[in-house]
């Protein structure tokens, strides 16, 4: 592997610590590498916005800067960006700094030569905060001010292969209520972690018809149940939360009626900001990326990136790197 061009960018880009919210010197190197390449940028809080072109159709790159903290027993050191057996090894390889040193590099290439859309504009926004989750989402700071897109490419890890479904994630909180009472005497009481328990099994009995094309059906566990007070006590209250994994095939308000129907518990939308998303496979974002790589096919995705925050966009993810290595 020959440590030159875009393979010096993403070591460079890995040795830099980026974990969620400490993103400031990543940006730093970011915005000065544009900077030297003749690209324009535009800092908002640390995520750097990088545009070439002025037409009126915009193509967005995006992918994030920050990753998970390191993992424990790592055979290298966990920012060297060691080369070893034509790998790269370091926290933060592949989720996501190899997208976002394949975006930043191409960007950088096309202003060095000069090239400039005759009817476009090329924007890439680097964006932090993307694996918390929450409401301090980059992407979502820095949409209002990007004007309208288009088309987008989302930078994730997918081997080069075009994702044009992503899942969603709905998450519920059911709440179980009974009677306390002495448990030497359960005629007085009613137990509510029996109740939950009915209900649980009754969530493994619900199927879900409308299989999607890309992502198949959706999929409901019972992830996580509190209940009870004392050991000789009758609980009178019991919680569990439900993770569901959605598709386009249902609007998340269906899975919470349906959820709602198949048990006696008081049922709480916890989360449903994750709204799961697709793109035609006959638009031309995905007809683009197909015919740029021979031989890939398109599919869909059981993990969640920033495409959730650009429902209204014919997006695309993808990006070098094996998902399955993302978090290892």
């Amino acid at each position: 592997m020959s440590d030159s061009g875009v393979v010096a960018l993403h070591r460079q880009l890995v040795q830099i610590p980026s974990l969620s919210s400490e993103e400031g010197p990543l940006a730093d190197t970011l915005e000065a590498y544009f900077s030297t390449a003749g690209v324009g940028t535009r800092r908002i809080g640390n995520s750097i916005v990088a545009s070439i072109g002025n037409g009126p159709k915009t193509l967005l790159l995006n992918t994030h800067l920050d990753t998970v903290p390191p993992s424990s027993h790592h055979p290298h050191g966990d920012f060297d960006a060691v080369i070893h057996d034509n790998h790269i090894w370091g926290r933060g390889t592949v989720d996501a700094k190899a997208s976002l040193a394949c975006m930043s590099y191409a960007m950088a290439k096309l202003a060095a030569e000069g090239w400039v859309p005759e009817k476009g504009r090329l924007l890439g926004a680097f964006t932090t905060c993307e694996e918390t989750g929450g409401e301090d989402n980059g992407l979502e700071q820095v949409l209002p001010e990007l004007g309208h897109i288009h088309a987008a490419l989302v930078g994730e890890p997918t081997e080069m292969q075009p994702c044009i479904a992503q899942k969603g994630l709905l998450i519920l909180r059911l709440e179980s209520n009974g009677v306390s009472a002495h448990a030497a005497r359960p005629e007085g009481g009613v137990n509510a972690v029996s109740k939950a328990a009915v209900d649980i099994l009754a969530l493994e009995n619900l199927t879900f018809d409308r299989i999607h094309k890309e992502l198949g059906a959706v999929t409901l566990q019972v992830t996580t149940i509190e209940g009870g007070t004392a050991r000789n006590v009758i609980p009178d209250e019991c919680t569990f939360f439900v993770d569901i994994r959605s598709t386009p095939s249902y609007r998340h308000d269906e899975l919470v009626a349906l959820v709602a129907d198949a048990v006696r518990s008081h049922v709480h939308i916890h989360s449903d900001r994750f709204v799961p998303v697709a793109t035609d496979s006959e638009h031309l974002i995905v007809q683009l990326c197909l015919g740029a790589n021979e031989g890939a096919r398109v599919f869909g995705s059981p993990t969640m990136s920033d495409w959730i925050h650009l429902t209204e966009i014919p997006t695309v993810k993808i990006g070098p790197g094996d998902s399955r290595l993302s978090h290892t």
